[in-house]
């Protein structure tokens, strides 16, 4: 049987600082391919080239990657400051519309680092420039220098509710993640459950409300090392699990409609 689809949403980029691109990390297909147990499709984030509807037809679930550029604050009611950073209003137009379709459809989505950040936006939520410069928390960004298993080591613990969704996944009440992030969430969209808070309370794992499908999302980078570690590992293959109940159902619904 064939595998389900996984599509994960790219980013643009520069090749060589000059061919434009639309790419994923490699370590998001991995993590898709080998712990999900999917077929990774990148998508192009532009809806010049891409509809919503398209993807939702094609795809059994989507990964919300990260990215540099940043969610545009006028998605959620907020002129754009220097301290938001670079947008890409292609990827918002893509992704925020595609989250809120799976969330009515039931349709899986795992959203990661800016992904997380989309969900939140997405549902109504804001979003704040940069933690950093917030009093009492701490600096969530990815050390400029360093090798790759460096920059993303284990920096801060996460405590999930007890009892809640991000616990029962996980099978303990904290754990110990990577960050690599600036912006963060301010206020929550009003389905949006914040499950998880590191250590200064920056939100980092959420949910939503009532949801008929999987909708976890969280502020770290899982993809990172996702087939040994025990944080990641589990979150992937939750996500391969509810991919693989959607692309079930399609076939089922497909085999009475012929």
């Amino acid at each position: 049987m064939a595998r389900p689809v996984v599509g994960i949403v790219g980013n643009t980029s520069l090749l060589n600082d000059q061919y434009p691109i639309h790419a994923a990390g490699t370590m998001n297909t991995i993590a898709v391919a080998q712990v999900s147990g999917c077929l990774p499709l990148i998508i192009p984030s532009d809806p010049s080239l891409v509809s919503v509807e398209e993807l939702l037809e094609t795809c059994d679930g989507f990964l919300l990657t990260g990215g540099r550029p940043n969610v545009h604050p006028e998605e959620y009611g907020e002129p754009a400051t220097e301290a938001h950073g670079t947008f890409d209003r292609a990827r918002d137009a893509i992704a925020l519309g595609l989250v809120r379709a799976c969330v009515e459809r039931g349709q899986p989505f795992f959203g990661v680092c800016r992904g997380f950040q989309e969900v939140n936006v997405a549902m109504g939520g804001t979003l704040y420039p940069e933690i950093r410069e917030l009093p009492g928390r701490m600096n969530h960004r990815m050390p400029p220098d360093g090798t790759m298993e460096q920059k993303f080591e284990l920096r801060h613990d996460v405590t999930f509710t007890q009892g809640g969704v991000f616990h029962e996944v996980l099978g303990a009440p904290k754990v110990r993640t990577n960050t690599l992030h600036g912006q963060g969430i301010k206020a929550a969209g009003p389905r949006v459950v914040i499950d998880g808070f590191a250590e200064d309370g920056t939100p980092e794992a959420i949910y939503i409300k009532d949801a008929p499908g999987f909708t976890l999302a969280v502020q770290w980078h899982p993809e990172w090392d996702a087939g040994n570690d025990p944080v990641s590992r589990p979150l992937f293959e939750r996500f391969g699990a509810a991919a693989q109940a959607w692309a079930d159902s399609k076939h089922q619904r497909m085999l009475k409609s012929a």
